[in-house]
């Protein structure tokens, strides 16, 4: 019976996971749907065609130079556990962000987690307890960007402002909770150790003891005000890089919306690709980026469309293959993806010495 019910689990796993996969992939779908609708596609190819692509390219390089600082705000989050080089590193945030940009459901964060482990020895729980971390900042740096955005143009479609307002709260009592934890894991301890005593068999509550701990101990970098400072900063400085690449590509282009607009437009597209999709945010990016063009800076669809279809592959194609190329420097395999996703699944089962 013990056999039989694990096999029930499997195939429930399994089918839960092809069903958010499809649902991100109908979701894309929808949004590509929403972008293109009523457009002269052929109008549309033919202003990618003359638009001047030079310009692309002080946009990939402040881009990596976000990139360079996401490895320096990882690196600061891990010391806690060992200093690893930003040398170290930066090829294992590339192999993970190429991993969000080719397999769904951000893949990449597991990936990463999982090479780390294999280069430094840092444990899968609490390198991913970083990550989220990380991602809890973007959001907030995201809604920042919106909000400081939003006095300044007044057109903003009202389901845009009630997804930002709905996203706020979520990112905020997310970070709160988070830097409570951080700062007092008794808490946490209080209330697991005695639902673990009362319902964990004893073979595996020491593994899931261990899990718990390292998660724990990888927020440690919430418990001084210090850091959270210094990681909020950063994590600004990233954020400000990639707008920046708007405003490089944008010049590609015949037209010009100020800074500000970008500022608004970058919030919100990365707020929506929070949202379930195919693999490379496709979709959830396009569709919201053009329409703050189109509603707020006042370009022509069809130019904004071209705008932002160029914008979304020029930040997808060379953070991809610089990450392909360090994939298979590590030696790495496409199955590797899936041992790190099992590895996670398992330690979350508490069936691996993680």
């Amino acid at each position: 019976m013990r056999y039989l019910s694990s096999f029930r689990d499997y195939l429930r796993r399994n089918f839960i996971k092809r069903l958010l996969i499809w649902v991100g992939i109908g979701i894309s779908v929808l949004f590509l749907y929403v972008a293109l609708r009523g457009l002269n596609l052929a109008y549309v190819w033919d202003i990618m065609l003359r638009a001047n692509y030079w310009w692309i390219i002080p946009g990939v390089l402040v881009y990596f130079l976000g990139v360079w600082l996401r490895t320096w705000r990882w690196h600061y989050m891990l010391r806690q556990f060992k200093p690893v080089p930003i040398k170290r590193l930066f090829p294992v945030v590339c192999i993970g962000y190429a991993g969000n940009n080719i397999y769904p459901a951000r893949a990449g964060e597991v990936i990463r987690s999982y090479v780390l482990k294999k280069n430094e020895d840092i444990p899968i729980s609490g390198s991913l307890a970083t990550v989220l971390v990380e991602r809890i900042f973007d959001g907030l740096v995201m809604l920042l960007f919106v909000f400081f955005a939003l006095p300044f143009t007044t057109s903003i479609p009202e389901s845009y402002r009630n997804f930002v307002v709905l996203l706020s709260v979520i990112f905020g009592v997310t970070l709160v909770a988070f830097i409570a934890i951080s700062a007092r894991p008794q808490w946490v301890m209080r209330f697991y150790t005695p639902i673990s005593t009362r319902f964990l068999p004893s073979s595996l509550r020491s593994k899931v003891d261990g899990m718990v701990d390292r998660f724990l101990f990888g927020l440690a970098s919430l418990q001084s005000p210090v850091d959270v400072m210094m990681i909020f900063f950063t994590s600004v400085l990233i954020w400000l890089a990639e707008t920046l690449k708007y405003w490089f590509v944008m010049h590609a282009f015949n037209f010009s919306v100020s800074f500000i607009v970008l500022m608004l437009m970058n919030g919100i597209v990365n707020l929506f690709t929070t949202l379930p999709s195919a693999p490379g945010y496709i979709g959830t990016f396009d569709a919201p980026g053009i329409e703050v063009l189109v509603t707020v800076g006042g370009v022509d669809r069809a130019m904004a469309t071209a705008y932002t279809l160029v914008l979304h592959a020029a930040l997808w194609l060379p953070i991809t293959a610089l990450g392909i190329y360090y994939f298979f420097r590590e030696r790495l395999h496409w199955s590797d993806f899936e041992k790190a996703a099992q590895e996670v699944e398992a330690a979350t089962e508490a069936a691996t010495n993680d």
